[in-house]
């Protein structure tokens, strides 16, 4: 997806979406909070560096004065997914999987391939949660997904990719609804005043394949191997 493609696609999401929080109120979710929630999964990932972490979470203390009580991300679980490469679900444990076959094959996919930038620019919205908008340099995020969908394809490692969506945007989740606003027009008032900041541009230097929970808490991320960047 271009970056003309992608910011369309953005403003649509947050379009449709503030207009049904507006009319319906946000959808809240229950498990934020479960100490039940045994949900696990496996992920490659990026993490922002620590410029642009500090120029969000600067905006969310402030969206947090007017609802504190949502589930704001902290710096140190920011992050962009680049593949979802086994879904989060009850009764997976890391130990399940065959690690050097899935770092072989990841490093594979990935040999030769150089840094490249994303700008965190503007903000877009679900019904269920806040997002920072993210757009990778001439697509490579899109390319590198690609590359290693066909080698996941082609192998017998356990995966669900593209099972739930095929992830397209490099967008960061950053708010996520655990009550009913409280302050809703308020709210949604700040969020239209940030819809184009620019939160900074970063430099993608390493990925990580971690295994964790549903919401990439820290405490529950185990980060199994890295992936440099030529």
């Amino acid at each position: 997806m271009n970056e003309a493609a992608l910011t369309k696609h953005y403003r649509q999401l947050y379009t449709d979406s503030i207009a049904k929080i507006r009319e319906e109120g946000v959808v809240t979710d229950e498990l934020l909070d479960a100490p039940s929630d045994d949900r696990r999964g496996i992920t490659l990932l990026i993490r922002p560096d620590n410029e642009v972490k500090k120029r969000i979470l600067l905006w969310l203390e402030m969206m947090k004065e007017t609802e504190p009580e949502q589930y704001y991300y902290p710096t140190s679980d920011l992050h962009i997914t680049l593949l979802s490469v086994i879904s989060c679900y009850s009764g997976f444990h890391p130990e399940q999987i065959d690690l050097p076959s899935y770092n072989q094959l990841i490093r594979e996919s990935l040999a030769g391939e150089d840094s490249f930038s994303i700008r965190m620019k503007g903000i877009t919205a679900s019904p269920s949660g806040v997002m920072v908008q993210g757009f990778s340099e001439n697509d490579r995020l899109n390319e590198l997904r690609e590359s290693l969908r066909k080698q996941f394809r082609k192998s017998e490692l356990q995966q669900s990719i593209d099972k739930r969506y095929v992830l397209q945007t490099a967008h960061s989740t950053v708010i996520r609804f655990r009550k009913p606003l409280q302050h809703k027009d308020t709210f949604l008032d700040k969020l239209e005043q940030f819809r184009d900041f620019d939160f900074g541009t970063f430099q993608v230097k390493e990925i990580e394949l971690v295994t964790n929970d549903w919401y990439l808490r820290k405490e529950k991320v185990r980060t199994l191997s890295r992936f440099p960047l030529g």
